[in-house]
């Protein structure tokens, strides 16, 4: 690993010094996912430099290891005869991927370069909606017919292993594309070479192009399919997702999920070769969102300042009680989304799942609220120590309950649960934290 680190380090110094000789014997030694993290890690004007130092066919195994938004940045960088040869060779999927991130006049010059059969290849893909399993499957499949005979079946795969996205799961289709079922290879080899494919197809798990590609993905992954045919509303064949892709995609949700969780927006690309500006751009959304709930919670305090007067050391609990609160409610959105996209739960679950944070709210609060309790009271006093682990007890139930409540019916409005839970319970928890905490403590303490 030390020398791995120190041969990054020497390509850094030759390139930064332009001796192209001695970064190309370097690179000579570098294998494919070293190659791709130096270009991932290094300046944008660098990144140029490099891949036109490696050779054709191992920059094209680089170019498709690399995130599609430093693919975009690099074809900005190099020559038009350069940008069309690699443009060309990458498979109808990767090439929609890194049209997502070119301007749209790039784009539409790269089209028009490519040849008509990969042009339509492309325009499939093109056709559906960014999000959904459509824009991430593959139109590159072999496909055989039930009436075709084991042996016929074989003659078509070796005719076209070159250039399938996979040879091992093969979607069977009617004379009009209609998928009825799929047959691996190895049930190709056990079988005689004059059965016919109706024999010995299996019944065939599938999804539709309009679906949203992160639960299709998780649906491929979860039967452990090697690819999942992707068909139209009439079950005509468009394509297939792999499991590569597939974990591909998980990959890129999950990355989406943990930075909204925590109040940033995905940067999309290496964070080394992310600008200022963009990071920054990707963390001022939601501490706006955050300094407004501090506003609300600024309103609460000034409706019981009197309050506050006549007990001052109420205002020492206010960061316990709304910081509890908060991560109460994390706490419980996070498990939720979590089971919402692995599918433990559905929208429809709602009910028990409101009843279930309900007791595990009541549980949590009992053990800090009695925690809370006895502590108040040893320092201070039996009443305040009431109102401590009184309003602990409370704001634990509720935040659970809400907390868990919020991804669901974020999905049920059609909005990414990561993105609306944590900004609506931070606020939710601070500003109703407070009006449980200061009632009951004028209830108790008769102020």
């Amino acid at each position: 690993m030390n020398e791995s680190l120190q041969s990054e380090e020497a390509l850094d110094r030759a390139v930064g010094e332009r001796d192209l000789r001695a970064a190309s014997e370097l690179l000579a030694g570098f294998s494919v996912r070293q190659v791709v993290d130096v270009m991932e890690r290094a300046p944008r004007h660098r990144v140029a430099v490099i891949f036109r130092l490696l050779p054709k066919d191992f920059a094209l195994e680089v170019f498709e290891r690399l995130d599609p938004s430093v693919q975009g940045e690099l074809f900005l960088g190099l020559q038009d005869s350069d940008v069309a040869d690699l443009f060309g060779e990458l498979d109808p999927d990767d090439r929609v991927s890194l049209m997502d991130e070119l301007p749209a006049l790039v784009a539409r010059r790269l089209m028009q370069r490519l040849t008509p059969h990969e042009r339509n290849l492309t325009a499939v893909i093109l056709g559906h909606r960014l999000g959904s399993v459509g824009r991430r499957m593959s139109p590159e499949y072999v496909s055989t017919h039930p009436h075709l005979s084991v042996a016929d079946t074989i003659d078509v795969v070796r005719r076209h292993v070159r250039t399938a996205e996979t040879i091992y799961t093969l979607p069977v289709t009617d004379t009009g594309k209609r998928l009825v079922g799929v047959v691996s290879l190895r049930e190709l080899m056990e079988a005689a070479p004059e059965a016919r494919i109706s024999d010995v197809m299996q019944r065939v798990d599938f999804a539709r192009a309009d679906d949203d590609a992160e639960d299709v993905s998780r649906l491929c992954v979860d039967l452990g399919l090697l690819a999942l045919p992707i068909v139209d509303r009439e079950t005509r064949l468009l394509g297939i997702l792999t499991i590569d892709d597939a974990h591909r995609i998980l990959l890129e949700a999950e990355d989406e999920d943990t930075a909204r969780a925590g109040g940033t927006e995905p940067l999309r690309r290496p964070y080394l070769t992310t600008s200022v500006v963009r990071i920054a751009r990707s963390r001022v959304v939601w501490l706006l969102v955050l300094a407004m709930s501090a506003i609300l919670t600024v309103q609460v305090l000034e409706i019981f300042e009197a309050t506050l007067e006549q007990k001052v050391v109420l205002a020492l609990f206010i960061p316990l009680l709304t910081g509890t609160g908060g991560n109460t409610g994390a706490q419980a959105a996070t498990t939720i989304t979590r089971a919402l996209a692995m599918g433990d739960v559905r929208t429809g679950d709602v009910g028990k799942v409101m009843l279930r944070e309900v007791r595990v709210g009541v549980m949590l609060g009992l053990l800090l609220g009695s925690l809370g309790f006895v502590l108040t009271s040893l320092v201070y006093d039996t009443p305040t120590g009431v109102v401590i682990g009184t309003t602990l007890l409370c704001v634990c139930t509720m935040a659970a309950t809400v907390g868990g409540a919020m991804p669901m019916v974020a999905k049920k409005l059609g909005v990414d649960p990561a993105v609306f839970s944590t900004p609506f319970i931070t606020t939710f928890c601070d500003a109703t934290g407070l009006l449980v905490y200061f009632t009951i403590a004028k209830v108790v303490l008769g102020i």
